[in-house]
């Protein structure tokens, strides 16, 4: 090949500008034993090249061995995982009910009475406190109001007396 020709593919493969064809072209230029003594600097870089492509293809077979064991490791994890989030899950279920049983015994006295008289008293009570919060409630709408009347006597809106379209 044309010293001319290398020198221009190389400016060009320098630039990112070649094409594969004109790469494959530099890579068996300087893989030959006809290398032109200026360009030989430019030598190893083109060895490295095929030299990496030839490890890339060595390390995807063992990729795919180390896949294959990492998959079967994964299978066995998930089957361990599920086994101890099944477990996990039987355990909350059960301090649940055990916990919750202990809980419908104390509220199930809550709110029964034997003698009629203590139960219309405890009802009258419950009222009276109800109707208590409520009249509370009734108060600060009073006040509410007062404040509404109050603003609408300052902000008083001008009628429009126009006639509209």
């Amino acid at each position: 090949m044309e010293s001319n020709r290398v020198e221009t593919l190389l400016q060009k493969y320098f630039d990112g500008e070649t094409s594969i064809d004109e790469e494959i072209e530099l890579k068996e230029y300087f893989s030959s034993n006809q290398v032109a003594s200026h360009l030989m600097e430019h030598k190893p870089l083109f060895q490295h090249l095929a030299n990496a492509k030839k490890q890339q293809s060595t390390n995807t077979e063992y990729k795919f061995k180390m896949n294959k064991d990492q998959k079967i490791i994964k299978k066995r994890n998930f089957y361990w995982l599920s086994i101890a989030a099944s477990m996990l899950v039987l355990l909350g279920v059960g301090s649940y009910m055990f916990y919750a049983s202990d809980n419908r015994i104390e509220n199930d006295e809550l709110g029964t009475y034997d003698d009629p008289k203590v139960a219309f008293e405890e009802t009258q009570k419950a009222l009276s406190l109800l109707s208590l919060k409520v009249n509370v409630g009734i108060e600060s709408v009073q006040y509410i109001e007062e404040y509404q009347n109050t603003k609408n006597r300052i902000f008083r809106s001008p009628k429009n007396n126009s006639q509209g379209l």
